[in-house]
């Protein structure tokens, strides 16, 4: 059932498991080269209960709160609250736009880069107590309650069953398929992406561009902007510092020197015009314009200790750009030119539930009886530091670990799901080899960092 209503197309909450959206394939950009995807792939079927995981206030010890309540799609997955409301309070920072996760430059999430990997990061509000309650603190059930109301809920037997090739509910798994559908919410339809199209570099004048977009564009190269935000993803550097903006949201006196990355300038506002939500992790600014004054005039606090030094002059002082009026508005313009339309609409990407909160899965009996004789290896995290989970569907299995000259350094006895301690591997590329009772082989890529 599709009804028209007020501009807005309402789909009925029905997920086809023999017809499911483009996750997997989606179109991207020559000139987009970076992808934080490492072990996880995007897939189809994971996405798919990615975006129902996404979506289900069940994923809050209180019922009432899930990711999309904090990452509207009408806001470019981001908020229009200064600080997002939880079940036990209200957060300590805005919560971020989620557009090209998938493309960022830096591989940590959060503003202060505390979670190491996009799937690290997934779970961590789940398991915030002010945010959506698992904590397992203050009384609060932990993140197996939560698993053990997933597996009494039938549609995630159903689901779990057709992403994985069986109906185990792990954290992990929760994991894999909320990354791979965040990975998949992708902006590359603005009109900077129709001029760069047209022309054989970005620092050519764009057709489809007015004068004063044009001059933006060349002054967001001249005055420095482009040596953080880095086009044409417009993701933050690596190993970048703050950028002057040291408040803490809603404590007036307090000082946060840790925020180091933040989201892509794509999609800042919506496709008329509207700011998507306040901007800076404080929620400070509440339009473009305040954020170009803020650049054009870095304050000096001698309280920051961590500010960027490319935002500071030759004597290390807070930079001074003194652009003229004209400049700062052709600099906001340029920087309109950054928003899509697609992210704000596809389905795929929607709210797959009734506002009652019910939700109809149809279909994928083949689907899962396919899956189940597929062969699953899932390593997380990859890269690894210290450890990684393997988790397969193949029952129990040898595993067989190799370096890149495949020279192989040890074997144990694993089952379906199992724990590859590497502390004392050295950095580099690995090789492990799954081999089952049945002689069947699968070898996966392990990047030791």
């Amino acid at each position: 059932m599709v009804i028209i209503a007020f501009g807005w197309i309402l789909m009925s909450a029905t997920v086809d498991l023999d017809n499911l959206f483009n996750y997997a394939n989606q179109d991207i950009p020559d000139y987009i080269s970076n992808d934080n995807t490492n072990g996880n792939p995007i897939t189809d079927k994971a996405a798919t209960l990615g975006r129902v995981l996404f979506y289900d206030k069940n994923l809050s010890s209180d019922g009432t709160i899930a990711c999309a309540s904090c990452h509207l799609q009408s806001r470019a997955f981001g908020d229009p609250n200064v600080q997002s409301i939880g079940v036990n309070g209200i957060t300590p920072r805005h919560a971020m736009r989620l557009v090209n996760p998938r493309f960022t430059r830096e591989g940590h999430f959060f503003w202060d880069e505390r979670a190491a990997t996009l799937e690290a990061q997934t779970t961590l509000p789940i398991q915030d107590h002010v945010e959506m309650g698992f904590s397992g603190t203050n009384g609060s059930p932990g993140i197996e309650d939560l698993i053990d109301n997933l597996e009494n809920t039938a549609y995630y037997n159903t689901l779990f069953n057709f992403a994985f090739g069986d109906s185990e509910i792990t954290e992990t798994r929760m994991q894999l398929a909320l990354a791979q559908f965040i990975r998949s919410i992708q902006s590359f339809d603005s009109r900077f992406d129709e001029g760069l199209e047209q022309v054989n570099h970005s620092g050519e004048p764009f057709p489809n561009f007015t004068t004063q977009e044009n001059r933006g564009k060349d002054l967001f190269i001249s005055s420095g902007c482009v040596n953080c935000h880095i086009p044409p993803e417009f993701s933050i550097t690596i190993h970048s510092q703050n950028n002057g903006v040291i408040t803490v949201a809603g404590m007036p006196g307090e000082i946060d020197l840790t925020v180091t990355h933040p989201p892509s300038l794509r999609d800042l506002v919506n496709p008329d015009g509207t700011l998507n939500g306040p901007l800076m992790h404080d929620g400070s600014f509440t339009s473009l314009l305040e954020v170009v004054n803020h650049y054009n005039a870095i304050p000096n606090n001698p309280a920051n200790t961590n500010l960027d030094t490319r935002l500071t002059d030759s004597d290390g002082n807070p930079q001074q750009l003194n652009l003229t009026e004209t400049e700062k508005l052709e600099l906001v313009a340029f920087l309109e030119t950054l928003t899509g339309q697609d992210i704000y609409t596809n389905e795929k990407w929607s709210n797959p539930f009734d506002p009652d909160g019910s939700i109809e899965i149809i279909g994928g009996t083949l689907g899962i009886a396919k899956q189940s004789t597929t062969p699953f290896v899932s390593m997380f995290p990859n890269p690894v530091t210290t450890s990684t989970m393997i988790e397969t569907n193949l029952g129990d299995f040898k595993l067989s670990v190799y370096n890149n000259t495949g020279k192989l350094l040890f074997q144990k006895e694993a089952t379906k799901q199992t724990v590859l301690d590497v502390t004392t591997l050295s950095s580099g590329l690995y090789f492990v080899k799954i081999t089952t009772k049945s002689g069947l082989q699968v070898t996966e890529q392990m990047v030791k960092r």
